[in-house]
Protein backbone atom coordinates (compact mmCIF):
# COMPACT_ATOMS: atom_id res chain seq x y z
CA UNK A 1 0.00 0.00 0.00
CA UNK A 2 0.72 3.89 -0.62
CA UNK A 3 -0.15 6.44 1.00
CA UNK A 4 -0.51 9.95 -0.66
CA UNK A 5 -1.23 13.05 0.86
CA UNK A 6 -1.45 16.33 -0.54
CA UNK A 7 -0.92 19.93 0.54
CA UNK A 8 -0.37 23.96 -0.40
CA UNK A 9 -3.49 24.36 -2.17
CA UNK A 10 -5.22 27.66 -2.24
CA UNK A 11 -6.45 31.02 -2.71
CA UNK A 12 -4.42 32.90 -5.69
CA UNK A 13 -4.83 35.74 -8.35
CA UNK A 14 -5.03 34.99 -11.57
CA UNK A 15 -1.17 35.14 -12.83
CA UNK A 16 0.02 34.62 -9.22
CA UNK A 17 1.82 30.90 -8.21
CA UNK A 18 1.47 28.34 -6.00
CA UNK A 19 3.45 24.87 -5.58
CA UNK A 20 1.74 21.94 -4.25
CA UNK A 21 2.93 19.24 -2.85
CA UNK A 22 2.72 15.10 -2.27
CA UNK A 23 3.85 13.23 0.35
CA UNK A 24 3.86 9.21 -0.07
CA UNK A 25 4.65 6.89 2.19
CA UNK A 26 3.67 3.37 2.68
CA UNK A 27 5.74 1.13 0.15
CA UNK A 28 6.75 3.90 -1.99
CA UNK A 29 9.37 1.31 -3.79
CA UNK A 30 6.87 -0.08 -5.54
CA UNK A 31 5.14 2.93 -7.68
CA UNK A 32 6.51 3.32 -11.16
CA UNK A 33 5.05 6.63 -11.66
CA UNK A 34 3.52 9.61 -9.54
CA UNK A 35 0.81 11.93 -10.94
CA UNK A 36 -0.90 15.13 -10.99
CA UNK A 37 -4.50 14.93 -11.64
CA UNK A 38 -7.67 17.81 -11.24
CA UNK A 39 -11.16 18.05 -11.25
CA UNK A 40 -13.23 20.93 -11.33
CA UNK A 41 -16.71 21.25 -10.03
CA UNK A 42 -19.09 19.43 -12.46
CA UNK A 43 -16.04 18.31 -14.42
CA UNK A 44 -14.22 15.04 -14.92
CA UNK A 45 -11.18 14.00 -13.20
CA UNK A 46 -8.69 14.86 -15.79
CA UNK A 47 -4.73 14.50 -16.15
CA UNK A 48 -2.26 17.12 -15.71
CA UNK A 49 1.32 15.34 -15.24
CA UNK A 50 3.30 12.54 -14.66
CA UNK A 51 6.83 11.46 -13.43
CA UNK A 52 7.99 8.34 -14.43
CA UNK A 53 10.67 7.24 -12.02
CA UNK A 54 12.83 4.76 -14.77
CA UNK A 55 14.32 7.24 -16.61
CA UNK A 56 12.90 10.11 -15.06
CA UNK A 57 10.35 11.45 -17.82
CA UNK A 58 7.90 13.64 -17.15
CA UNK A 59 4.72 14.25 -19.36
CA UNK A 60 2.15 17.43 -19.36
CA UNK A 61 -1.15 17.92 -20.33
CA UNK A 62 -0.98 20.41 -23.08
CA UNK A 63 -3.36 23.02 -20.67
CA UNK A 64 -0.23 23.37 -18.00
CA UNK A 65 2.62 22.66 -20.59
CA UNK A 66 5.03 25.37 -20.23
CA UNK A 67 3.25 26.85 -16.98
CA UNK A 68 3.51 23.94 -14.23
CA UNK A 69 6.28 22.42 -13.49
CA UNK A 70 6.37 18.50 -11.70
CA UNK A 71 9.53 17.50 -9.27
CA UNK A 72 10.51 15.00 -6.64
CA UNK A 73 11.28 11.79 -5.57
CA UNK A 74 9.47 8.90 -4.97
CA UNK A 75 8.70 9.90 -0.91
CA UNK A 76 7.36 13.63 -2.40
CA UNK A 77 6.66 15.01 -5.52
CA UNK A 78 5.99 18.72 -6.23
CA UNK A 79 3.98 20.71 -8.58
CA UNK A 80 4.83 23.99 -9.30
CA UNK A 81 2.03 25.83 -10.78
CA UNK A 82 3.11 29.59 -12.16
CA UNK A 83 0.90 31.83 -14.31
CA UNK A 84 -2.22 30.30 -13.19
CA UNK A 85 -5.44 31.30 -14.72
CA UNK A 86 -9.62 31.00 -13.70
CA UNK A 87 -10.04 27.81 -15.40
CA UNK A 88 -6.88 25.77 -13.46
CA UNK A 89 -9.50 26.25 -10.53
CA UNK A 90 -10.04 22.36 -9.25
CA UNK A 91 -9.14 19.87 -6.73
CA UNK A 92 -5.83 18.27 -7.60
CA UNK A 93 -5.17 15.03 -6.63
CA UNK A 94 -1.80 12.92 -6.28
CA UNK A 95 -1.95 9.73 -7.62
CA UNK A 96 0.59 6.82 -7.71
CA UNK A 97 0.84 3.48 -10.06
CA UNK A 98 2.40 0.47 -10.02
CA UNK A 99 3.06 0.34 -13.66
CA UNK A 100 3.53 2.72 -16.04
CA UNK A 101 1.92 2.84 -19.52
CA UNK A 102 3.05 5.55 -22.52
CA UNK A 103 -0.30 4.98 -24.08
CA UNK A 104 -2.29 5.06 -21.64
CA UNK A 105 -0.87 7.54 -18.37
CA UNK A 106 -3.31 10.30 -18.54
CA UNK A 107 -5.93 7.65 -17.68
CA UNK A 108 -7.09 7.55 -13.97
CA UNK A 109 -7.51 3.94 -13.89
CA UNK A 110 -4.01 3.01 -14.98
CA UNK A 111 -3.34 4.60 -10.98
CA UNK A 112 -4.42 2.38 -8.03
CA UNK A 113 -3.38 4.93 -5.06
CA UNK A 114 -4.74 8.54 -4.72
CA UNK A 115 -4.68 11.20 -2.17
CA UNK A 116 -7.33 13.57 -1.06
CA UNK A 117 -6.79 15.79 -2.86
CA UNK A 118 -5.73 19.96 -2.13
CA UNK A 119 -8.31 22.58 -3.49
CA UNK A 120 -6.92 25.55 -6.11
CA UNK A 121 -9.07 28.45 -6.48
CA UNK A 122 -7.78 31.07 -8.90
CA UNK A 123 -9.90 34.76 -8.96
CA UNK A 124 -9.91 36.70 -12.10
Amino acid sequence: QVQLVESGGGLVQAGGSLRLSCAASGRTFSSAAMAWFRQGSGKEREFVAVMRWSGGSTYYADSVKGRFTMSGDKNTVYLQMNSLKPEDTAVYYCAAASYFSATYYHRTNEYNYWGQGTQVTVSS
